[in-house]
């Protein structure tokens, strides 16, 4: 995920005799790069700049008599909870159900990709957004064919996020009260709200928009997987015959990948895995977690990570998972072990990242699952007897995830170790002093004094922050003593720690 979505591993593409047998859909179930998905989302890119520039009174009306749309212009869309919200149209084709009539790949403006989805006419105004009325909450009563809004944007909740995705609101009442710069990163944070362009250095700016026409058009919808049947959140580039179905179907103890239900259904006759493959170093109840080498198992670790390509935005696919190490969560039942998430990191980092990319899929999330592999991490990294870090940048989910676990972490310490210093609290985490530091001072517990940063707090205000429902105990702990795992020996030293 270069965005521990978090951070990708590089992946180099396979030689044609590394090419696993074709499947049952006759598609090549191995991990391949499609250049025609890049290419054809900038030519979509380009059409869509080109449509934008069209009046909607240029357009006029379609076969069923209804007002046109303009590709690349933007109009008020309902959400799934009734309410409005601007979207740019990036996208149309035949609707699936309904072939006689279109649907659209919409984004929602301000809000992240993740949410980009297809949605029927009927749920779009016909009137396109000007940049005066973007700010209006809803648009007319007749631009909806009679049909009247059910809340307006600044109301509107986000049902899959359940927080607001309006303005921001500080909860006084009073909207036009100024907020901080730290008020506003935490707002942003927790409600998903996309940097623009504009903030962002030119560097940056310019391989988000590339990565952004590559990546436009999420296809694979939904994504069948055990038990579960899970809505998708980013675009994955599986061979094209599986990259444009609407769901793809995936063994869950080989990972195989499939267009059709059938195939699946008469895969699961002939598979006789019921765990990944590799090593299994942890186990305590019905939790386990394997390592595995990528080099000795390419297409599992390949098709693993193109499957978390569906959940992560900024993870850059090359294939070559040689280089790194991955490490699988499963929940253990009498038919299997199934895969809750996952991480990845590099067998020897000079910078000392002990995660490349981790990802805890949707249907386990918010169980603890997330801080029990960072947790798990950092048992490895004191292993190896290194200060360790996950690869910058983290996705807006990762960052949360990291920094709950670095504050409870550090606030159980400093409640122990009553007079301690970041340097101290470094040793006995194995957290880095810089990501030490940025959590303190979310938390406002340290100042910059003479040249280096100092904690500032007292044992109260420690208990004080342990009470709150933020910084609770993880639901899930590693037990050291179910760890059966030694490090390898490192030949590329690893980088001083740089001391805040």
């Amino acid at each position: 995920m270069k965005s521990s979505e978090m951070v990708a591993p590089k992946m180099a593409k396979l030689s044609s005799e590394q090419q696993p047998e074709k499947d049952a859909d006759g598609g090549e179930p191995a991990a391949k790069q499609t250049s025609k998905a890049a290419s054809s989302s900038k030519e979509a890119t380009s059409a869509s700049s080109a449509a934008a520039a069209l009046s909607a009174a240029e357009v006029g009306k379609d076969e069923n008599g209804e007002d046109k749309l303009v590709i690349g212009a933007e109009y008020q869309v309902q959400r799934q909870d009734g309410s409005w919200h601007t979207a740019q149209l990036i996208q149309s084709r035949q609707n699936p159900c309904d072939p006689k009539h279109l649907e659209y790949y919409i984004h929602y403006e301000g809000l992240n990709r993740r949410l980009d989805q297809w949605v029927t006419r009927d749920r779009i105004s016909s009137v396109a957004v000007t940049g005066t009325d973007k700010k209006a909450t809803t648009p007319s009563a007749q631009d909806y064919n009679g049909k009247s809004p059910v809340n307006s944007l600044g109301n509107s909740k986000d049902p899959k996020l359940g927080k607001p995705s309006g303005d921001v609101d500080m909860g006084d009442g009073d909207p036009d009260r100024k907020i901080t710069r730290n008020q506003k990163r935490r707002h942003d944070e927790i409600n998903h709200v996309q940097k623009t362009y504009a903030d962002m250095d030119p560097t940056t700016a310019a391989l988000e928009k590339e990565h952004e026409a590559i990546t436009k058009v999420k296809y694979i919808d939904k994504l069948r997987f055990g038990r579960y049947e899970i809505d998708t959140w980013y675009f994955s580039p599986y061979p094209e015959e599986y990259g444009k179905v609407g769901t793809l179907y995936v063994c869950e103890y080989c990972l195989r990948y499939m267009r059709l239900p059938k195939t699946l259904q008469q895969h699961k006759l002939t598979c006789t895995h019921r765990q990944p493959p590799g090593n299994e170093i942890y186990r305590k109840g019905t939790v386990s977690i394997f390592e595995i080498d990528g080099k000795d198992h390419r297409f599992y670790c390949q098709t693993l990570c193109l499957m978390a390509k569906l959940f992560l935005d900024h993870k850059t696919l090359y294939y070559d998972v040689d280089p790194f190490f991955f490490y699988v969560l499963c929940e253990i039942d009498k038919e299997g072990q199934h895969i809750v998430g996952y991480f990845s990191k590099e067998k020897e980092s000079p910078e000392g990242n002990n995660v490349a990319c981790i990802l805890i899929l949707p249907p386990y999330q918010r169980k603890g699952y997330g801080k029990l592999l960072i947790a798990f991490s950092y048992e490895l990294s004191r292993r190896e007897g290194i200060i360790g870090s996950p690869e910058k940048p983290l996705s807006d989910l990762g960052r949360l995830s990291y920094r709950s676990y670095w504050a409870y972490t550090l606030l159980e310490l400093m409640k122990e170790y009553r007079t301690t210093t970041i340097k101290e609290l470094s040793e006995l985490s194995g957290i880095t002093q810089d990501d030490i530091v940025y959590t303190l001072q979310s938390m406002k517990m340290v100042k910059y004094w003479k040249g280096q940063h100092v904690i500032c707090v007292t044992s109260k205000v420690v208990l004080e922050h342990l009470q709150l429902p933020q910084f609770k105990k993880p639901k899930l702990m590693i037990d050291p003593a179910y760890l059966k795992w030694t490090p390898q020996k490192r030949t590329i030293p690893v980088k001083q720690v740089k001391k805040a």
